[in-house]
């Protein structure tokens, strides 16, 4: 996770750069329900930055030795913390409307603009995390004593 961080930071554009869209995302105004479902699972599935945080986190939870039930609901406050990027904005659409246009245009031009670096501190956190429970892991490990003979 950390060389992903390092590259997703070092490709950002710089200065008055302009971060380079994909050509999906000119067409993403103009996407149908079904269209935006289908896309979306395809970018969740395929994405290596995505599939990198979601095994990361079912990784986490299935180290943690709790019940089938309770990681089951881990899981699932996972998903749901997964999903806050995505609700903010429909909440934002279906709270404020027509009037939410101006607003989540330029939301979506900061987050372009700032994707890497917004990538990069995700990553970042991941592996921090990570660290904090292998070390938690270590100290929570028995000493063992060898007898000297």
């Amino acid at each position: 996770m950390s060389a992903v961080a390092v590259l997703e930071f070092c490709r950002r554009p710089h200065g008055h750069e302009q971060a380079a869209m994909p050509k999906w995302m000119s067409r993403v105004d103009t996407i149908k329900p079904g269209g935006a479902l289908g896309l979306a699972a395809v970018l969740a599935g395929i994405n290596p930055k995505n599939l990198l945080l979601i095994v990361g986190g079912a990784a986490a939870i299935a180290q943690t030795g709790i019940s089938g039930g309770q990681q089951a609901a881990a899981y699932a406050v996972f998903a749901v913390i997964a999903s806050v990027g995505v609700g903010i904005p429909v909440v934002i659409c279906f709270a404020m409307g027509k009037r939410s246009a101006d607003l989540l245009a330029e939301l979506r031009d900061w987050m372009g603009r700032n994707n890497a670096a917004i990538m990069s501190v995700l990553c970042l956190l991941g592996q921090a995390d990570q660290r904090c429970h292998q070390r938690a892991d270590l100290t929570a490990m028995p000493v063992v004593r060898g007898s000297a003979g």
